[in-house]
C-alpha cells in the first residue's frame, strides 16, 4: 500500500466517572487506566542499556516530551554501572524514541564518586536556555546485601538544552550520603530535593523519602530535621516495605506525591510494588490517601512493580512514568536474545474528572505481507475493565486502491491474564476497500476478559501494506 492507512478505535464510556472505578476503588480521587505498555525497552544485546532502563525524569519543552531513564549493561565489557539516557515523544504516551546510542550523562572517571554509577535523574528548567539536572552518584558497587544501607552522593549538572550536553558542576558531590534522588522542584524562591534516604533502612533497597532546601542549585543543601517526609507504611499495610524514589509536584495548593510502595518479597526482585497517592500542604508531612493503592500493580499483566514513579500532569490527566518490573521476564513481548534480569519503562494514565477525552496509540505495524496478519506480540495489552461499554469506529482511506485491495481485517482478542489469548475470543471488524466513511462496530466486553489486543490482517492476497497505526480515543 503506497499511503499511510489510519485507523482509530473509540471506547466511548458510558456511565459517570465513580461508576467506572471498581467497588476497591470507589472512593479514589481518580479513574486510572493503564498505558500502552511498555513504552519503551530496554536495549537490544550490545547496546549500553540492554539489561535494566528504570524510570527518571519527565518534562515537557515546547511540543515535545523528554523522558530521562537510567540504564543498565551487565554484559558490556570495559563499563559497568547505570547511567542516564533520553527518550522523547510528540505526546506523553508516545511513541517514544530514544536519543541516539549514547547516555546524556556518563559515567566520571574511574575512582570518582560517580565513577560507579549515574542515576535517578530531576529535571527543572531555570530559564529559557538553563536546565538543572540533580542526579545521584557512586564509586560503589550497586549490589545491596541485606539488612546494609546503600550510600549514594547526589550532584548537579547543567545544559542549555535537554538533550544536553550536560556539564557536572565543579563542586560535586554537593550531598554526600543522600540517597536515590527523585525529584527536584523550586517553589517560592527555595530549591526542594526528594529523594529515597536511607536506601535499605526499611527493605533492601528500599527506603522513605526524605528532603532537603537550599536557595541556590548547587548548595549549601540543607536537610529538613524531620525526616523523612514519607515513612514506610505501617507494619501489615500493602507498602510497609517501604518506597523507591519518587517525584513531587506543586498544583492546586498542594504537593502531590505519587510513589512506588512495596510489600517486600526476597530477593529483591522479587518485591511487588504498587503506584500510592499522598498530599502535603507544606511539602514537609505527607499524608496517604485512603484508597491506596491509587495504581495496582495487577492491573497489568506480569507485572511485578511500579516502581520509580515520575508524573506529568497535564489536567485533566496525570501520566505516571515508571520501571515495570515483570514476574517472569521471559514471558516479555520479544525477550528473546535480552538477558534475564528485565525492566522496561511503563506509565499509568490518571483522570481527575469528566468530561474526558484522550487517543492511546496502541499498534504500528509496517510491511504487512499480502495476506499477512500482525503478530500479537506487535500490540501491548489494552486493560478494559473500567471500560462498562465501547464502540469502535475505524477511519481508513483505501479508496485509491479500490479495484485492486480486498480491504483490511480488525480482530480484538480478549484475554483473563493479558498473557494467553485464545482465537476462539476474536471479535472480528472488516473494513472493505475504498471505505471513505468510518465504520460503526460494537466491541462486546465480556466481564471475564480483563484485557485485550488487536490484530490487523491484510485481505489483499497480492499486494502488501505498507503502514498501520491503531489508536484507541478512551472518554467518560
Amino acid at each position: 500500500m503506497n499511503t499511510h492507512t489510519s485507523l482509530i478505535l473509540t471506547a466511548l464510556a458510558l456511565f459517570p466517572l465513580a461508576g467506572l472505578v471498581s467497588a476497591q476503588t470507589v472512593t479514589s480521587p481518580f479513574l486510572h487506566i493503564p498505558g500502552p505498555n511498555p513504552i519503551l525497552m530496554c536495549g537490544t544485546p550490545g547496546t549500553w542499556d540492554e539489561s535494566v532502563i528504570e524510570a527518571c525524569d519527565i518534562i515537557k519543552e515546547d511540543r515535545t516530551y523528554y523522558l530521562f531513564y537510567h540504564g543498565h549493561s551487565f554484559s558490556s565489557k570495559g563499563e559497568s554501572g547505570y547511567r542516564i539516557g533520553l527518550a522523547t515523544a510528540p505526546h506523553p504516551l508516545g511513541p517514544w524514541t530514544k536519543h541516539g546510542d549514547r547516555p546524556v550523562l556518563d559515567l566520571g572517571p574511574k575512582g570518582s564518586w560517580d565513577g560507579r554509577d549515574v542515576a535517578c535523574a530531576a529535571i527543572v528548567k531555570e530559564g529559557p536556555e538553563r536546565f538543572l539536572m540533580w542526579y545521584s552518584g557512586s564509586s560503589r558497587p550497586s549490589v545491596q546485601k541485606p539488612g546494609q544501607t546503600s550510600t549514594w552522593d547526589v550532584g548537579l549538572a547543567t545544559a542549555s538544552r535537554l538533550e544536553g550536553p550536560w556539564t557536572k558542576h565543579a563542586a560535586n558531590p554537593l550531598i554526600k550520603d543522600f540517597g536515590y534522588v527523585g525529584g527536584a522542584l523550586k517553589h517560592e524562591g527555595q530549591y526542594r530535593l526528594y529523594t529515597e534516604n536511607p536506601i535499605g533502612s526499611i527493605a533492601n533497597d528500599y527506603g522513605p523519602l526524605a528532603l532537603a532546601t537550599a536557595v541556590s542549585p548547587e548548595g549549601p543543601w540543607t536537610l529538613w530535621k524531620d525526616n523523612p517526609v514519607l515513612p514506610g507504611g505501617t507494619p501489615g499495610a500493602w507498602d510497609d516495605g517501604g518506597c523507591s524514589e519518587a517525584k513531587v509536584t506543586f498544583w492546586g495548593g498542594l504537593y502531590h506525591l505519587f510513589y512506588g510502595g512495596a510489600k517486600e518479597y526476597k530477593p529483591r526482585m522479587k518485591t511487588r510494588e504498587s503506584i500510592g497517592y499522598a498530599t502535603s500542604a507544606d511539602g514537609l508531612r505527607f499524608t496517604r490517601h485512603p484508597a491506596n493503592p491509587v495504581a495496582a500493580r495487577e492491573d497489568e499483566p506480569n507485572a511485578a512493580a511500579f516502581s520509580e514513579v515520575h508524573t506529568l500532569v497535564e489536567p485533566p490527566f496525570i501520566y505516571a512514568y515508571h520501571t515495570l518490573r515483570y514476574i517472569h521476564p521471559r514471558l516479555v513481548t520479544r525477550a528473546a536474545g535480552r538477558t534475564s534480569v528485565l525492566e522496561d519503562l511503563g506509565v499509568q494514565v490518571f483522570v481527575m474528572r469528566r468530561p474526558f477525552q484522550f487517543e492511546m496509540p496502541l499498534l504500528s505495524v509496517t510491511g504487512l505481507k499480502p495476506g499477512g496478519i500482525s503478530d500479537l506480540s506487535d500490540c501491548p495489552p489494552l486493560c478494559i475493565t473500567h471500560l462498562g461499554h465501547a464502540n469502535i469506529s475505524v477511519r481508513s482511506d483505501l479508496s485509491v486502491y479500490a479495484t485492486k485491495h480486498q480491504g483490511i481485517r480488525i480482530r480484538a482478542r480478549g484475554s483473563a491474564d493479558g498473557l494467553r489469548y485464545e482465537e476462539n475470543n476474536d471479535q472480528v471488524f472488516d473494513v472493505g476497500s475504498g471505505a471513505k466513511t468510518p465504520g460503526e462496530f460494537a466491541l462486546k466486553l465480556d466481564p471475564k476478559m480483563k484485557f485485550i489486543k488487536i490484530l490487523v490482517e491484510n485481505l489483499d492476497p497480492e499486494n502488501p501494506c505498507r503502514a498501520v497505526s491503531i489508536k484507541v480515543s478512551i472518554g467518560g
